[in-house]
């Protein structure tokens, strides 16, 4: 019996492994053979995962995956458009605020442990 929790906890790994390989290797593709900027193909990601959201595509992969479908920035993306479409039950406000509200604590937890860093090390440009 606690073995089968051992081997259903070591399968959860493998597939958050997969889906979470699987969008990096897709980003890293993107990288290598497009001129896109960093930035673009962010932006393009987070687009990503709230289009497939919408068409609901999403949601089997991160049922399937775990944490390797919502923590690359395509899951940011999913978290944003699911606040909103349980939001916008509420109306036009609900739908903004919904959007908001879901992904609060990421973006909190972004900011807060951003400026931590900041204070702790020095930040340089770098060398070419």
């Amino acid at each position: 019996m606690m073995f089968d929790a051992y081997v259903e906890i070591f399968a959860q790994f493998v597939r958050a492994f997969l889906v979470g390989g699987l969008i990096c290797m897709i980003a890293q593709i993107i990288i290598n053979y497009t001129d896109l900027t960093s930035g673009k193909i962010l932006v393009y990601t987070m687009l990503t995962g709230v289009a497939l959201t919408a068409l609901g595509l999403y949601q089997p992969l991160v049922e399937f995956g775990g944490a390797g479908a919502t923590v690359p920035i395509s899951g940011f993306g999913y978290l944003l458009a699911k606040g909103a479409m349980q939001g916008a039950q509420k109306g036009l406000f609900g739908a903004i605020t919904g959007a908001l509200s879901a992904a609060s604590a990421g973006v909190t937890a972004a900011v807060s442990f951003s400026f931590l860093m900041a204070l702790v090390f020095r930040s340089r440009t770098k060398p070419n």
